[in-house]
């Protein structure tokens, strides 16, 4: 499947969630975008199910069997990879549901292994909009050496851009769900004899809510549009889709519930399971802050001559 038509699937799920009319709440994204397309580059193979991700920076981890000769430090290398895990993996999303992906720091460098969290000890909890986000607690946790692989910088690297690619693209599902939900309320609500939709502070609101929406949308279309065409080394395109994503939120949801009023806000409002990810989502996998700062960093690296092709699209990769 290319990286276009995960994206397209990743905006229908972030649009459907939590309405019961279209996917299921589930790790699609951390799934499709993120977990299997790694799982499949490194060759591991995984059982059927959901999938999801955890990036994890807080994790004590040795060789299982340490190497009886080596060079260096006692415990520098492993007689195989199996590795022995103990830690916290926090907030991963549907964590204690779905087999986790687990991008760490081993002891020889970088690796990738799947957690079952049925053997994990598992804190259930939950994000704004009330998706799960377990924290996982592994105790001397075993990884059989057929299931670890070492990562190479270059997809250490596309992990943390697929994981803010997907969110981007799920803010922008949501985003669009917000216009849909606005252009119908603002019809349909007669106020003073006539549409909301019909008085012309209304149509001003609406008409920035949805360059909003255009605007998240197309910084993910033109980020996959990189990724086609250079992989993941397309940084730029993916830190300036994710920046401006997350950026929106605010914009998006200030409008949608402003011309919704108080009805927005209500427990069984589809705007409010809209908004509410929107908010989650912002912060998750690196907020604007973030990404703004490594879009800064992106560009001073860049040679004097390269900055403006790089900043207009028309760099020569």
């Amino acid at each position: 499947m290319s990286i276009s038509q995960q994206l397209a699937d990743v905006r229908s799920a972030g649009r459907t969630a939590g309405t019961g009319s279209g996917s299921a709440s589930g790790p699609v994204a951390e799934s499709i975008l993120v977990a299997r397309p790694l799982a499949e580059r490194t060759g591991l193979v995984l059982p059927a199910g959901p999938l999801t991700y955890c990036l994890a920076s807080d994790l004590a981890i040795t060789w299982a069997r340490p190497a009886a000769f080596h060079v260096g430090p006692a415990g520098t290398m492993g007689e195989d990879l199996a590795l022995r895990v103990s830690g916290t993996l926090p907030r991963v999303p549907w964590g204690g549901s779905a087999t986790v992906l687990v991008v760490a720091q081993g002891p020889g460098g970088p690796v990738l292994f799947p957690v079952d969290p049925a053997r994990t000890t598992v804190a259930t909890g939950s994000n704004l909009a009330g998706e799960s986000r377990d924290t996982l607690h592994l105790a001397d946790f075993q990884v059989p050496a057929e299931l670890v692989r070492p990562l190479p910088p270059d997809l250490l690297t596309e992990c943390e851009l697929r994981a803010a690619l997907a969110r981007a693209a799920l803010i922008a599902g949501a985003a669009e769900r917000c216009v849909e939900l606005t252009v119908a309320h603002t019809s349909g609500r007669i106020q003073f004899g006539r549409p909301l939709s019909h008085f012309q502070a209304v149509k001003q609101e609406e008409a920035r809510l949805i360059e909003e929406s255009a605007l998240v949308g197309a910084a993910v279309e033109a980020a996959g549009e990189a990724v086609e065409l250079h992989g993941f080394e397309a940084v730029f395109a993916i830190a300036a889709a994710k920046a401006q994503a997350s950026a929106s939120v605010a914009e998006i949801t200030r409008i949608a519930h402003q011309l919704h009023g108080a009805i927005g806000f209500t427990e069984l409002s589809e705007l409010r399971f809209a908004t509410t990810r929107l908010w989650s989502w912002r912060d998750e996998d690196g907020d604007e802050a973030h990404w703004s700062a490594r879009l800064g960093r992106t560009a001073l690296a860049q040679r004097a001559e390269d900055l403006w092709p790089l900043l207009t699209g028309t760099k020569a990769w």
